[in-house]
């Protein structure tokens, strides 16, 4: 019986860990499942991660690839738009008297902000909940409630009265502003029909053949050429002779960079990066001969159109870009084509089918063998070899401003404000003290009174004068004040006029914006215009050298640039503002001292900039020429001079003058940003250069207020 009830025991026994075992393999499998369905669902995470990344991946590349596609069109279509240049001409209408008798468009009246009607607050949103009906019967509730319907009635009553009133001041200075408008409008139409007047003054003229009202309508005609590529200048020089009925050109040409460099632009998926593929130089040489030709034909083609009365029997069209002279090194203008055309011959072409280079020699045209590299022909007649004026800009014909009437010059003046668009009168008769010129500038936003000075000096205008404009500015409550002269202006004018409504135009740039409006002027005659350059009209071995010149770049790729700087002094004090030689005053009143502009090194890493003198012309007082350097201010803070390397002197001296002739300035460290290379004394009879090499804080204005150069 024992033995049956432990075999019966151990059966049980036996089963129970059975099942036990067979539970734990069932738990072990379902643990297994899920650590391969949890392997499963990473594998494919990643797989999706794997498949996001390659689709992100190719999105970037083919952005990029569109990029470069873009870059690419863009190429294609400024060459689309060159060699179109002359069909593009030709789809403009002619110019002609309509073009100059059409009247002005009067520009909307635009209020701006004053347009919009203030907001009259919205009663619902001062309204007040109602309390709970149960709550309503609460004596204290009903009272506060009673109370905040009070305070937001009157919340309400207040924001609307305050919105009324402000809609009624926005009305009041609506009705001024709009009183205003009507008052430039009627001043506008004023001055159009005086316009009018004096463009039927100009054709009555033109019919009767005075070359000078010949000249300045086909000029006006080109000036007023219409779609031609963005960058290409719009320049030139016109005479007209009335025996053989021709006129002559001069126009400007855009240069060989005006044809992309670039053929197409490509994707890189290796380096990831954009790299151009270039154009053939072959094919870019043959481009720009075609624009060239392009260009003289639609000139000649425009010229020919706008001829309504049969004034031109022929034009004379020689091209020319602002190039250097290899033969002097200076810029000059370089001559790349020259044409010769009747009417006869041109009414003979179809020029929407004509190959351009092939057409334009056929006309008898000349075109630079290598205009990619500035190689002149010999330009047909020049319009200065025409008797009578010359219409155009900077001919030797215009008029001389430093001889000009004063009456004549403030004339001028605002005629070259009135071409800008500003509404201008002359203050010369009515004796408004302080104000040569008024120009307002329409604009209803940004407009209003601008007061102008005209100076007709041969020597730098004094700071005096430039202080003396910002009072004037003040007195008239005007919003600008500029100050034009046929001279320049001294450091402490410059300095002045920092954050001040206050422009100075000096005479070259004046001669610049007259040339832009097609107005005429030369500074000749002057002290400063008419004194030759080192090596044109004066022996070369009068004329002292220094030259320095320092490396271009940093070690950490920074761009380095230096302004030489020259002062002329006694005892140690530079004699005045105007013996303070340096970019915006590049000589003395003497033109004793001159600084060059700073040029690259071809094939260095270099730039160098020149100092000539002509010691023999300082004057007796000059006792001391010190030369300084000081590191450009122009995005602050400048560099310290101890980021410039190979700081260098190389010097040629006349009779009468020695010195030392190569000499290294040592800025290793230096934390200074200027520093004295050195200065000429008197030395005898003659001159003597030492050099220094001492450093001086506070830059160009420490420099300039270390010699007494008025700098406030």
């Amino acid at each position: 019986m024992a033995g049956r009830r432990n075999d019966g025991v151990l059966s049980v026994w036996a089963e129970t860990q059975r099942q036990q075992q067979r539970r734990e393999e069932a738990r072990w499998r379902a643990q297994a499942a899920e650590e391969r369905r949890r392997e499963r669902e990473l594998r494919e995470a990643q797989r999706a991660a794997a498949r996001g990344e390659r689709e992100a991946q190719r999105a970037y590349q083919q952005s990029r690839e569109a990029e470069a596609a873009r870059r690419t069109a863009e190429l294609d279509g400024r060459v689309e738009e060159l060699r179109g240049l002359l069909a593009a001409g030709l789809r403009e209408p002619a110019f002609g008297p309509q073009a100059l008798l059409a009247p002005l468009p009067v520009p909307p009246f635009d209020p701006g902000p004053l347009g919009e009607p203030v907001a009259m607050p919205d009663q619902t949103n001062y309204l007040v909940p109602a309390p709970d009906p149960a709550q309503a019967r609460n004596p204290g509730v009903r009272q506060r409630y009673e109370q905040y319907v009070a305070e937001a009635r009157a919340r309400f009553e207040q924001d609307w009265y305050a919105a009324q009133a402000q809609e009624a001041d926005r009305q009041r200075r609506l009705a001024a502003c709009h009183q205003e408008y009507l008052e430039r409008v009627a001043r506008h139409r004023r001055e159009d029909e005086e316009r009018s007047a004096r463009t039927e003054e100009l054709l009555r003229r033109l019919r009767a053949g005075e070359p000078e009202a010949v000249q300045e309508y086909f000029t006006a005609g080109l000036y007023a050429s219409a779609a031609w590529p963005e960058g290409f200048p719009h320049r030139l020089v016109a005479a007209w002779e009335a025996p053989t009925r021709q006129l002559v050109v001069n126009w400007e040409l855009p240069g060989p960079d005006v044809v992309p460099a670039a053929a197409r632009v490509r994707y890189v998926k290796s380096d990831d990066r954009e790299a151009e593929v270039a154009r053939p130089a072959t094919e870019r040489k043959a481009l720009y001969r075609e624009v060239l030709a392009q260009t003289a034909l639609r000139v000649a083609a425009e010229l020919f159109r706008a001829d309504r009365d049969g004034m031109l029997d022929s034009v004379v069209l020689n091209g020319f870009v602002r190039g250097i002279d290899p033969a002097t090194g200076r810029e000059s203008e370089r001559f790349l084509s020259t044409l010769t055309a009747s009417r006869a011959d041109f009414a003979g072409l179809a020029l929407d089918r004509v190959a351009p280079v092939e057409c334009f020699q056929g006309l008898g045209g000349t075109l630079s063998a290598r205009p990619e590299r500035l190689d002149e022909v010999k330009p047909g007649r020049l319009p200065e070899t025409v008797g009578g004026s010359v219409a155009g800009h900077g001919g030797e014909d215009d008029p001389d401003l430093f001889e000009m009437d004063p009456i004549d010059f403030e004339n001028l003046i605002a005629e070259l404000f009135r071409l800008r668009g500003f509404r201008v009168m002359t203050t010369a008769r009515s004796g408004d003290v302080g104000v040569d010129v008024i120009a307002e500038d329409l604009d209803p936003v940004t407009g209003g009174k601008i007061v102008i000075q005209a100076k007709r000096y041969r020597s730098t205008v004094s700071p005096t004068a430039v202080r003396d404009l910002d009072s004037t500015v003040r007195h008239h409550g005007a919003i600008k004040g500029i100050l034009v002269t046929t001279a320049g202006f001294g450091p402490g004018s410059y300095q002045y006029i920092r954050n001040k409504p206050l422009t100075l135009v000096s005479g070259p740039e004046l001669v610049e914006l007259l040339a832009e409006q097609g107005l005429r002027g030369r500074l000749g005659g002057g002290p400063q215009a008419g004194r030759p350059e080192p090596g044109e009209d004066e022996p070369a071995d009068r004329h002292t050298g220094i030259e320095l010149a320092w490396g271009s770049r940093t070690a950490g790729g920074d761009s380095v640039e230096l302004d030489v700087t020259a002062f002329l002094c006694a005892s140690g004090r530079v004699l005045s503002d105007e013996h303070f030689v340096f970019f915006n005053n590049p000589q003395d009143p003497d033109g004793a001292v001159r600084l060059h502009p700073t040029r690259s090194v071809p094939g260095e890493p270099v730039r160098a900039a020149r100092l000539t003198l002509d010691l023999a012309r300082l004057g007796p007082a000059v006792e001391e020429v010190v030369i300084a350097v000081s590191t450009e201010e122009e995005e602050p803070p400048a560099l310290p001079l101890g980021y410039v390397h190979g700081l260098a002197l190389a010097g040629s001296y006349a009779p009468g003058a020695t010195g030392t002739e190569q000499w290294t300035a040592h800025t290793g460290g230096m934390p200074e940003t200027a520093m004295l290379v050195g200065s000429f004394q008197r030395n005898g009879g003659g001159w003597r250069f030492t050099p220094s090499g001492k450093a001086v804080t506070n830059g160009l204005a420490g420099l300039a207020g270390a010699f007494g150069v008025a700098v406030e």
